[in-house]
């Protein structure tokens, strides 16, 4: 029944939420059922019963005349995704994630910087500098890095605005079969996603454990554990981000979660 449920959902989707259209629903929906029941009562497997149900329902079309309800033309006018295109999105979604997580991590290494260099001059660990060095030079890398950091996120953004795949943002249409592909492998990915986060969350939970180790083992909290603090912490950041970035993706073609809004249809 699940397969029928998912097939009357997409067969509606594109139709105006009105109580007409509702009721009409409900009635196809009941018919359907009674048909499906009557089948399996009779020996028939599931999957015999569900397409016989099927093609005994006819296309949405059909049954909007035998209403005399009228369609709205633009639905015919909405892009339909094919599979290449749907993987295609996924690498480049993925592409798009590696942007920003090394975006994120030029930043943390701008700040890094900071902190690191001075500490290995004073610890001798960086010899041959003047001992009249100026820390402010170090600004010069910093305001490098973070420049590169801007450009990487700028471009993923524009790809993302203005880029081949914007129109994901708008209305199209997946084939019944494409959209079945997509659920199993977004439910796949959801034990992999909640791994993912609980992992994520669990080592920014202790990252501030490097400041209290090192304060264990030294009576004081040096450069040293802040950085290793900042680096525990684009880990997280690279897990959040990667992992949430496919999620999102998987969102965005099944119209759920944040990424639905009433424009968005599918079939």
């Amino acid at each position: 029944m699940e397969t029928i449920l998912n097939y009357l959902d997409n067969m509606f989707a594109t139709l105006p939420k009105t109580e007409q259209i509702k009721s009409i629903k409900e009635d196809l929906l009941s018919n359907m059922e009674d048909k499906y029941n009557e089948l399996k009562s009779n020996g028939m497997s599931e999957n015999e019963a569900v397409g016989i149900v099927i093609s005994e329902f006819g296309n949405i079309d059909e049954l909007m005349k035998e209403f005399d309800i009228e369609l709205d033309d633009e639905r015919d006018e909405l892009p339909t995704l094919t599979e290449d295109e749907v993987n295609n999105y996924f690498k480049v979604s993925k592409k798009w994630s590696i942007y920003f997580v090394t975006g994120v991590f030029i930043c943390l290494l701008a700040v890094i910087q900071l902190i690191l260099i001075p500490q290995l001059i004073k610890d001798d660990i960086i010899t041959g500098l003047s001992e009249n060095f100026n820390d402010d030079i170090l600004l010069i890398p910093f305001f490098i890095l973070i420049a590169i950091a801007i450009v990487m996120f700028t471009y993923a953004g524009m790809e993302m605005s203005f880029g081949k795949y914007r129109d994901l943002e708008k209305r199209f249409k997946l084939t019944l079969h494409l959209r079945k592909s997509i659920e199993n492998k977004n439910d796949s990915f959801h034990p992999t996603y909640t791994r993912s986060i609980i992992i994520g969350a669990v080592i920014a939970f202790l990252s501030p454990m490097a400041l209290f180790i090192e304060s264990a083992i030294y009576q004081d909290v040096s450069s040293y554990g802040v950085v290793f603090l900042l680096l525990i912490i684009s880990i997280a950041t690279y897990i959040f981000i990667y992992f949430g970035w496919i999620k999102m993706s998987y969102d965005t073609l099944l119209k759920i979660g944040k990424n639905s809004k009433p424009n968005k249809e599918n079939i």
